[in-house]
């Protein structure tokens, strides 16, 4: 099981920047799609994947544009990427940048899995984000792809140009946005979001290098992700839940108290963050139990204990549940004994 994943208030700003650029009425769309406009005013405000799923659909439907992610391929979006492009902007090429965004990325969004392969010629950049349990709009991950090839671009100072640029679905009728947005060979039915840039591009001196600056940079990003998380509503939540499993099942209302929240906020909270009181707390159960497993000094019934189940067959079923097994059978797969 996943944890809870959410997108920056940065991220969203530049959203907003495109749609009211095309005319979009943006409270409308945010109200519909059950986002708070405003917490776009709120550094530390987080979103939740699939509202931003739901808002890119109605985006699309009321532009009537299905290449609406690639409406304003010119608009480059550099606060999008929050304190990110400060660390980017003073690395010494385009590759150590690409590094760092992976580093960081946390902080603008960690519903993105972005990942960079050596390549025969070169690189390959793939971008995948999370649905939040839905179908990501084509519209939603275009933008991604499209806002991260201008930020290098701008980063580099050149007309930097993609070797090629894959899509993992069949081409559309019209190819002039892409071409437009892109400029380089467009490859459809591919496995994944990528794009292929040349070794020689990405090792070109970016014009700020700065390595003391970007030491500096890297210590104030870390710093901020690591506030970042124990900001979280549910990592606050995490840390009040698991020493209180024991003694049974933690009571929503015990958790909002310590938080010196009421339970409605506390569960308007956690839905913003993708995730609810519950489902957090069977999340939490099911991360302990793979570690009590593999720990061959407890026993079934220590392990059920310190996860809060009130016997043993309760601590079967969640197990049935979680990893398609029981708790034996799931211990010795793991190489433990019981």
């Amino acid at each position: 099981m996943e944890g809870v994943r959410t997108v920056g208030h940065a991220w969203m700003k530049g959203i907003v920047e495109l749609f009211e650029a095309v005319g979009l009425d943006v409270a409308a769309l945010f109200a519909q799609a059950g986002l708070d406009m405003t917490q776009l005013t709120v550094r530390e405000a987080r979103f939740a994947p699939q509202k931003i799923s739901a808002l890119w659909e109605l985006a699309v439907e009321r532009s009537g544009n299905p290449c609406l992610g690639l409406a304003m391929p010119e608009l480059v979006h550099p606060a999008s990427f929050d304190m990110v492009v400060h660390v980017m902007m003073t690395s010494l090429n385009l590759l150590n940048a690409i590094e760092r965004l992976l580093r960081y990325i946390r902080i603008v969004s960690d519903a993105a899995d972005i990942r960079l392969q050596e390549e025969a010629d070169g690189y390959g950049l793939s971008i995948v984000l999370d649905g939040g349990g839905q179908p990501v709009p084509r519209a939603r991950v275009e933008y991604v792809v499209v806002t991260i090839f201008n930020i290098l671009r701008w980063l580099s100072g050149r007309r930097l140009r993609p070797l090629s640029v894959d899509f993992p679905y069949p081409a559309p009728a019209d190819l002039e946005p892409y071409r437009q947005a892109f400029g380089a060979p467009l490859n459809f039915d591919a496995q994944v979001h990528q794009l292929h840039f040349a070794r020689a591009d990405l090792a070109a001196p970016l014009p700020m290098a700065n390595p003391e600056l970007a030491a500096l940079h890297d210590r104030v990003a870390g710093e901020y992700l690591t506030r970042l998380d124990r900001a979280k509503t549910s990592a606050r939540v995490r840390e009040l839940v698991i020493p209180r499993l024991p003694d049974g099942d933690p009571l929503r209302a015990d958790i909002a108290r310590q938080l010196c929240l009421s339970e409605r906020t506390l569960q308007r909270r956690l839905q913003e963050e993708g995730t609810s009181f519950n489902e957090l707390v069977d999340q939490i159960r099911c991360e302990l139990a793979k570690q009590y497993l593999s720990e061959r000094r407890l026993t079934m019934a220590q392990a059920a204990y310190l996860l809060g189940f009130s016997d043993q067959s309760t601590f079967f079923r969640a197990c049935k549940r979680w990893f398609d097994t029981s708790p034996g059978e799931y211990r010795q797969r793991a190489g433990t004994c019981i």
